[in-house]
């Protein structure tokens, strides 16, 4: 069975963040909050992590992974992030966005996407994940939890606790999440490319394609 941790969404207790930290290091699987509703994530190092995430979402090995980062410093050594990128990217972060861009040499192979050797990026606004990213020192390997058969990501720790009991190993509870999934920007052709509409503002990449 999961653990269920009652964190604080604006003060994280910093007991229960390293709680789940330790878990993370020992390769768990967890399911924790964000600004664009719950996700799965785990150690971008745990092997198993990226297989029991696409289990659970029915997914196959074409699925762009995200790589959630505290900062664009961060970020800048996941992804390849030229000129006509830049500013836009920073000015839309932290946010319910994620780009799609060119992976550099840390990033695994087994997370870039096959063919393109890209991966997601992303900087959440929300303390409870800020709070695990500084503590673990490193990005968290993620994807946004949309169960089979659902277009809508999960909102209530409650909820997935329920339905993923035995498939992940902490669930984390801090209050409704925003019920709309990350705006996707595929920019790694040079152009901004929007995949998906979601909560986040496309008008000014829009303006930039």
């Amino acid at each position: 069975m999961a653990r269920f941790l009652d964190v604080h969404p604006d003060n994280p207790q910093s007991r229960l963040i390293s709680q789940v930290v330790d878990a993370l290091r020992d390769d768990q699987l967890i399911a924790y909050p964000t600004d664009s509703g719950y996700a799965l994530g785990s150690r971008i190092g745990n092997k198993d992590g990226r297989d029991r995430i696409l289990k659970i979402r029915g997914l196959d090995d074409r699925h762009h992974f995200t790589l959630i980062c505290k900062d664009f410093a961060q970020l800048g050594t996941m992804v390849h992030v030229d000129n006509s990128a830049f500013r836009a990217i920073k000015h839309a972060t932290p946010g319910p966005y994620t780009f799609i861009l060119p992976a550099t040499p840390d990033v695994p192979r087994r997370l870039m996407h096959p063919k393109k050797k890209t991966v997601g990026v992303r900087i959440p606004e929300h303390a409870v994940v800020q709070a695990l990213l500084e503590e673990l020192g490193e990005p968290l390997l993620s994807s946004t939890l949309i169960l089979p058969g659902e277009t809508e990501p999960e909102v209530f720790g409650w909820n997935v606790k329920e339905a993923l009991d035995h498939q992940v190993d902490i669930v984390i509870e801090a209050g409704e999440t925003p019920a709309e999934p990350t705006t996707v920007i595929d920019w790694s052709d040079g152009e901004p490319e929007v995949i998906r509409e979601g909560a986040g503002d496309v008008s000014g990449f829009l303006a930039l394609d």
